[in-house]
């Protein structure tokens, strides 16, 4: 007989790399939540996709297989329907039949997959790895930090500098395609290789290091975070309790202890650390590289979360629309923004002041354009990269910026909003936005409402900075019956800035039906 469900009971199925892992929680209530039920299968499903580009029929029944047993178990839970969430990483990302996957999951089980892209896996790790650190470990948000979790399929870094985001990163390297490169190389890591300081591990690490330094320095880097699998397996034996969920390790012994082991076979790490069959042989590479990475940063220990993204996602879900946190989220994003404007050398005065006056016409004219709280974050963030194309060339620098804002790893964005934002930096000046550009048309109808609305905004505020001085610094709004008119409150000479208006208002006022002038 089947539980009756109970009240704020819900459910996580993750479909990762190396195995499909279920967890049961109980939301309460404040935000709190309560783990009630693990489990997990091994299933090789980043084998099969970073070898042959796509699923295998033999582990889509086995996948088939896995889920229907956890549904079996949900149902004695008597957990159903929407509070049963199901996601998959890296290696469903990267299946080139992953809609045909998709598809049969929902035919064969009735779940809906949502494929989590790198940025959102950031994002649910980072509160996760928040949550875990709670207050307990107070340089992490003072000092430069990093955090990395590297996967069977992919690696997620984030860059903090002094707990504001500098970067956050998806990268195709992760322990399946490292043992991947191994067999081809002709040395089987399962036959003891030897990993010196020229093997592609490294060399990978190193050129990843290189890359990572043009947004933040990792010699600079503090406090160093752990959140992958392969570290949780060493934490307990060398480490030292944090708090319940996490653990610290000594910089000299978690290097010295991973060179102890270096040639271990896949079977020893079963035996010595209880590692799971389906991820043993990614063990020593996944953590041989965190080594080389903390090498490479001044880190006196490391920190390791017994935590992942499904503590992420149940987080997002227990605290639904934080205010709090929903403010730090949209901090982050602005500041990931910023460091991507810093890479590519962008006037960050002219930048950041075109935000703010950005915010003020938003805050201002909020009953004309109707927009909410997370468009607004998705304005500032296109007004602090609108200008970003320069770098390239100042003619049409506005195309270049899209490019740029479109094809860039922006923390917390998904996808549609980075499409939104790329569009509007490429609307910012010359042309409106036209049924002949395939990237405007691309967008839903409620998508391209946003980005007229967006635009017609940074617009002005970049014409109101016309000479890159920071002159305007307070605008007050007089509504008027066919007009919106901008009050300074000083008595400044502004006919540059009038000039630019007259130029680039014209969006506003077919948007939104009042001129907008300066008085």
């Amino acid at each position: 007989m089947n539980k009756p469900q109970m009240p704020g009971l819900t459910a996580i199925i993750e479909i990762g790399s190396t195995g499909i892992r279920l967890m049961v929680a109980g939301i309460e209530a404040e935000g709190r939540w309560k783990v009630l039920d693990q489990a997990e299968k091994p299933v090789a499903l980043g084998v099969d996709v970073f070898e042959t580009g796509q699923v295998s029929r033999e582990s889509l029944l086995e996948c088939l297989q896995v889920i229907r047993g956890f549904r079996e178990l949900l149902l004695g839970w008597g957990i159903t329907g929407e509070a049963i969430r199901v996601i998959a990483t890296s290696a469903i990302r990267a299946a080139r039949n992953r809609d045909l996957f998709v598809d049969r999951v929902r035919q064969e089980t009735g779940f809906l997959i949502t494929i989590v892209d790198g940025i959102e896996e950031n994002r649910l790790m980072y509160l996760a790895v928040r949550f875990t650190l709670r207050d307990d470990l107070p340089q992490f948000w003072r000092s430069n930090s990093m955090i990395i979790d590297i996967g069977g399929g992919s690696t997620e870094i984030m860059l903090l500098r002094r707990g504001k985001m500098a970067a956050a990163h998806s990268l195709r390297l992760g322990t399946i395609l490292i043992g991947r490169h191994a067999r081809r190389a002709g040395a089987a890591w399962a036959s003891g290789l030897d990993w010196p300081r020229d093997t592609y591990l490294e060399e990978r690490v190193r050129n990843t290091g290189e890359f990572l330094n043009a947004e933040l320095e990792l010699s600079g880097i503090k406090t160093l975070v752990l959140a992958g699998t392969d570290a949780r397996y060493l934490a307990p034996r060398i480490g030292q309790a944090l708090n319940d969920q996490c653990w610290t390790i000594d910089r000299d012994d978690f290097i010295q202890f991973v060179n102890k082991i270096r040639d271990y076979t896949p079977e020893d790490c079963i035996r010595q650390f209880q590692v799971p069959y389906g991820a043993a042989e990614g063990f020593l590479p996944g953590n041989m590289a965190y080594k080389f990475f903390l090498e490479k940063t001044a880190a006196a220990q490391v920190v390791v979360p017994f935590t992942s993204i499904r503590e992420g996602l149940l987080i997002d879900l227990a605290l639904g629309v934080d205010p709090e946190l929903q403010e730090e989220f949209f901090s982050q994003t602005i500041a990931s923004a910023v460091n991507l404007g810093r890479k590519y050398h962008f006037d960050e005065d002219h930048s950041r002041h075109v935000a703010r006056l950005c915010m003020l016409l938003f805050d201002g004219l909020a009953r004309e354009h109707g927009m909410n709280r997370r468009d607004r974050m998705m304005l500032e963030t296109a007004a602090v990269l609108h200008d970003i194309g320069m770098f390239v060339r100042g003619s049409s620098h506005q195309r270049h910026g899209q490019y740029i804002a479109a094809h860039s790893e922006i923390f917390g964005l998904r996808p549609e909003e980075q499409a939104v934002i790329a569009n509007v930096v490429g609307y910012h000046r010359g042309a409106a936005p036209s049924d002949a550009d395939i990237d405007y048309i691309a967008l839903q109808r409620e998508e391209r409402t946003l980005v007229l609305k967006m635009t017609s905004l940074l617009r002005v505020a970049d014409a109101l900075d016309r000479s890159h001085s920071q002159r305007i610094q307070k605008l007050h709004l007089e509504r008027r019956s066919e007009s919106v008119v901008l009050h300074t409150g000083e008595p400044l000479d502004l006919s540059t800035e009038r000039i630019s208006l007259e130029e680039k208002a014209r969006m506003f006022q077919d948007v939104f039906g009042y001129k907008i002038v300066l008085g």
